[in-house]
This record gives C-alpha cells, sequence and structure tokens, in this order.
C-alpha cells in the first residue's frame, strides 16, 4: 500500500537525534506555562504528547525487531534526547496534577539513563559537537523532574536524588566542555546550540531544587539554600552569555538550509527562556520575567520556522524515497 511504503520511508530516514523535536516542543509548553499562556501551553504540551508517543512506539520496535540499528543509534549522543524529552513531560504533566504519569516517566527516563549515557561516553572522541552536552540536558532533566515531583509529593528522598544528579549534571558538562570542538560555533548545523541548552537545564534544575522546600520539607540549611541559589544565577548567567554568543555567530555565518538538528537550537532557545521565566519566580528578580517572556516568543517563532521547514523537507524527501 502507498500508505505503508511513505511510512517505512519516512522511520528509515529518522535519526535518533529527531527526539530533540519533542523535547524543544516539551520545553516550550513549560516554558509557556510559567509564563501564564495555559492553553498555548497544553495545545504545546497535547503536541509533545503525541511526538513522544510516536517516538517511544519507534524505539521499541527498533529494540525489538531492528536490534543491529538500535545498538548503534544508542551509542550516539543524540539518543539521550529521549531521556531529556520524557523528562520534560513529566515536569508538565507534574504541574497539571499528573503525579502518577509524571512518576511513570521518571522511572523509564531513569532506567534509560546509565545505559544511554555509558554507551554515549565511550563513544566520545575529540573535536564533538554540541550534542556532546546531551549528557548534561539529559542528567539535568532527571533532577527537574525529581525535584518537581519531590515538591508535588513532599518526598524529600527524590529531592536529595535530584541534588546529586544535578551537581553530577555540572560534572559532566565539564567534561563535556573538554571535548567540545569551538568551530562548531561557525560550523555547526544547529546541535552546536546544545552548549547554551545544557547550562539554561541546569539553571531550571537549580530553581527547582530551590523551590522544593515549598511543599513544607527541610531539605536545606542556610549555607546550602545560598550556594544553590548563587550556582543557579551564575548557570542563567553564563547560558545568557552562551545565547548572545550563538546569536551573533548565526548572524556572522548564516545556516539557510533546513536540518533536523535545528531542533536542537529551539530546545536550548525555549529552555533558555523558562529557565530565566522559573530564575525570576524563585530567586524573587521580577525584572527577568520581561526578558524570559521576549525570549520565549523568539524560541515560539524558531519552533514554527523549523517545524514549517520539517514538514517540507519531511514531504519531500518520502515521496522521493516512496515506489513509483
Amino acid at each position: 500500500m502507498p500508505g505503508t511504503s511513505y511510512l517505512r520511508a519516512w522511520r528509515a530516514q529518522r535519526p535518533s537525534a529527531a527526539g530533540a523535536a519533542v523535547l524543544a516542543t516539551g520545553v516550550l509548553s513549560v516554558g509557556l506555562d510559567l509564563a501564564g499562556h495555559e492553553v498555548l501551553s497544553r495545545v504545546a504540551l497535547a503536541l509533545t504528547g503525541v511526538a513522544w508517543l510516536a517516538l517511544a512506539a519507534d524505539f521499541a520496535v527498533r529494540l525489538l525487531w531492528e536490534r543491529e540499528r538500535w545498538v548503534a543509534e544508542a551509542g550516539s549522543p543524540g539518543a539521550l534526547t529521549a531521556v531529556a524529552a520524557t523528562t520534560m513531560l513529566g515536569a508538565r504533566l507534574s504541574a497539571l496534577g499528573w503525579q502518577t504519569t509524571a512518576g511513570a516517566l521518571l522511572a523509564l527516563a531513569a532506567a534509560l539513563w546509565p545505559v544511554l549515557l555509558v554507551d554515549v561516553v565511550r563513544h566520545w572522541g575529540p573535536r564533538m559537537p554540541g550534542t556532546v552536552f546531551l549528557c548534561c540536558v539529559a542528567t539535568q532533566g532527571l533532577s527537574v523532574l525529581g525535584a518537581t515531583l519531590a515538591r508535588a509529593e513532599a518526598a524529600a528522598w527524590l529531592a536529595h536524588a535530584a541534588l546529586v544528579l544535578f551537581w553530577l549534571g555540572l560534572l559532566l558538562y565539564g567534561l563535556a566542555l573538554t571535548r567540545f570542538d569551538p568551530r562548531q560555533v561557525a560550523r555547526g548545523a544547529g546541535d552546536h546550540w546544545v552548549a547554551g541548552g545544557a547550562l539554561a537545564i541546569s539553571a531550571l534544575a537549580g530553581t527547582r531544587l530551590l523551590t522544593a522546600e515549598d511543599s513544607g520539607l527541610y531539605l536545606w540549611n542556610a549555607d546550602d539554600h545560598g550556594v544553590l541559589r548563587t550556582v543557579t544565577v551564575a548557570l542563567l548567567v553564563l547560558d545568557l552569555s552562551w545565547y548572545v554568543v550563538l546569536l551573533a555567530a548565526e548572524v556572522r555565518w548564516r545556516r539557510p538550509r533546513h536540518d533536523v538538528r535545528r531542533w536542537a537550537t529551539v530546545f536550548p532557545m525555549g529552555m533558555t527562556a523558562a529557565a530565566t521565566l522559573s530564575v525570576a519566580a524563585a530567586v524573587d528578580v521580577p525584572w527577568l520575567k520581561g526578558p524570559g517572556q521576549a525570549l520565549l516568543w523568539i524560541a515560539v517563532a524558531a519552533w514554527l520556522v523549523v517545524a514549517a521547514r520539517a514538514v517540507r523537507s519531511g514531504r519531500a524527501s518520502v515521496r522521493s524515497r516512496a515506489p513509483r
């Protein structure tokens, strides 16, 4: 059947990094919720849920019936987007009160994370693209969801586990930075933005840890709270610095052609907006709300542009692969 042929052609061309599209949409849902745009946030959440289910089904098909391909792709850094996307979906569902579903997603992400992380790190080499920072993104995604559930369920052990993951994520960022090729800022196809996005999700994790005590738990003493607050603000400053550098590089070295790795540009943009809005609330810096909202709408515009290009590119590719 023609429809089946189109589906097979579409599946055959999808890289593991396509999970960045799910992550980008989930991050926008979180950011829109923080900005108070509930209707748009739920629309983005619905798109995230549908895309996540498709990604999960594809993941299962490859694991069960295309084992060699699954093993090969599991070693690529892009595979970790599956973990990060799952945690962002869980964090948004937790905000809606769906704690059981969010907990199940946390368990799934936590089960996948060590398997994929070890395999990905084993395949690290010199002069890596921006996807090398996905080790930090996936780890901090677990911290975000763990801290979010800790607040919702008043579970101190989850908050402490999330804190360990937070510091581990920062360590992984430092290790990834030694492998990152700085020339990617000028030559990268879009995934070089993850260098900043990893700091953004780290700052978001810091805010979730700071607000975990709002449920009545006693988690951190004054010194611990002060250190966490300072590190969180520093991470946001570093992220915004990366944002300026990467945006300037986009103007200096234009890359107009569509590439699936452009989704790895969108989610750091959305993550920076979400982190800025979250820091504004958690650290009580209200003037950050304005810049955060501006960054959010820039991310929404980027999502629309990349989605439109992806649809056009996907149709052309599927038609070219379909039997005549």
